[in-house]
């Protein structure tokens, strides 16, 4: 079960605090935001799962791909 609670500390907000809380969670609520993240995405855009290339958006989203050879 994922934890619920209010925090007014700006430490929370950042990567970092972010990053402590998702840790804390059991490998279980892991998963769980996982798939709430997933079903979120495929609402927002049904077809995602066809997309099989990636296009990098500059200064927001880096591809990386591995060169062959």
């Amino acid at each position: 079960m994922t934890h619920l609670g209010i925090s007014h500390d700006r430490s929370e907000e950042s990567l970092r605090g972010k990053a402590r809380w998702f840790q804390s969670l059991s490998i279980q609520e892991r998963f769980e935001i996982f798939e709430e993240m997933c079903e979120l995405i495929l609402a927002l855009q049904p077809d995602i799962v066809e997309n099989k290339d990636a296009t990098p958006i500059p200064g927001r989203v880096r591809v990386l791909t591995l060169s062959r050879g």
